[in-house]
């Protein structure tokens, strides 16, 4: 059966997504754990760091992403807790900002994958310590085209409204019908960042591996930068991954009805990459030796001084690769 978009339109609504608990419980969780993460995460890379490494530049503004993320989250839960009266213009501008975030995210946390491998890897080219400092640079460059990115592709949502009413958080991706849309995407958004982490984080772990000096010295764990590579991928394809799968498969019932399961999985999906708010967090900043140092000395040493100094040697003894 043949469907434009009105018929998508009035299927998506047909299917009463709107009121479920599921997703008021998920994007509570997601909120409340974000801002306090996020938070400590901006209070320590702010206030307690004392030197500003790149790779926390890049964490810096990925912590700034997550927390524009999470702040948009009540919309969604008054929305799915089945109350009415948000326009659709609100609507739209926390699509923008999930996107935003989303893309932003996924290419920040390359730049951070990128930006260990190239210091572990090439600790002594000055091409690569100069290429480093555009870390900023970088940063301005991705919020750029996050936000450029995000805004096309609800700008064309928005001319695609042909029945002009209020569809909220209840939408379809019109943008996934659009084939040029989609592919960038995939490719851009989605599969070169996934294969620059892949190779950065295989180059890590290899250079670790197989240096004389961090054998001998003992001053690098191999199990725990290992541990902390598959865990930051794992994260990155549990939270990417289904919302890119679903926008193709949505991509193949074009001119076709989608089913109400289809569309259920695609907003699970797009729920899971919330997630990325409060796992970037204990993945990254939470794992890294510049903040755990400065979270131990500003407060765990103050409430526990005699434990903390006791173990202040293993700590450095077994530490992870400095970021």
């Amino acid at each position: 059966m043949s469907c434009n978009l009105t018929c998508q339109e009035a299927n998506a609504e047909r299917c009463q997504f709107q009121t479920n608990p599921v997703f008021v419980a998920v994007y509570s969780v997601v909120c409340i754990t974000g801002i306090t993460l996020n938070v400590m995460a901006l209070t320590v890379f702010f206030c307690c760091t004392k030197s500003r490494s790149h790779t926390i530049v890049y964490m810096t503004n990925l912590a700034i992403a997550d927390l524009l993320l999470v702040c948009t989250l009540p919309l969604r839960i008054h929305y799915h807790l089945g109350f009415q009266g948000l326009s659709q213009k609100v609507c739209e501008v926390a699509g923008v900002i999930l996107l935003a975030n989303m893309y932003g995210s996924i290419l920040l946390l390359t730049c951070v994958s990128l930006d260990r491998c190239m210091a572990v890897c090439f600790p002594m080219s000055s091409r690569v310590r100069e290429g480093r400092k555009k870390a900023p640079v970088v940063c301005l460059g991705i919020w750029m085209l996050t936000i450029g990115a995000s805004l096309q592709s609800y700008l064309a949502n928005t001319n695609a409204n042909t029945r002009n009413q209020t569809t909220c958080f209840n939408s379809i991706p019109k943008y996934a019908f659009k084939l040029s849309t989609l592919a960038s995407s995939l490719t851009i958004g989605f599969g070169i960042p996934l294969i620059i982490m892949v190779l950065c984080s295989c180059g890590l772990v290899h250079a670790v591996t197989k240096s004389t000096a961090a054998q001998m010295s003992g001053l690098i764990d191999n199990c725990k930068i290992q541990r902390m590579v598959s865990i930051n991928l794992a994260i990155f394809l549990c939270c990417f991954l289904p919302y890119h799968v679903m926008l193709v498969v949505i991509y193949s019932y074009n001119n076709k009805i989608i089913p109400c399961p289809v569309l259920s999985a695609y907003y699970y999906a797009l729920m899971v990459t919330c997630l990325n708010a409060i796992l970037d967090p204990l993945a990254y900043y939470f794992t890294t030796e510049t903040f755990r140092k400065n979270v131990e000395i500003d407060t765990v040493r103050r409430m526990l001084p005699m434990k903390n100094v006791s173990s202040d040697g293993n700590t450095r003894s077994r530490a992870p690769v400095s970021t």
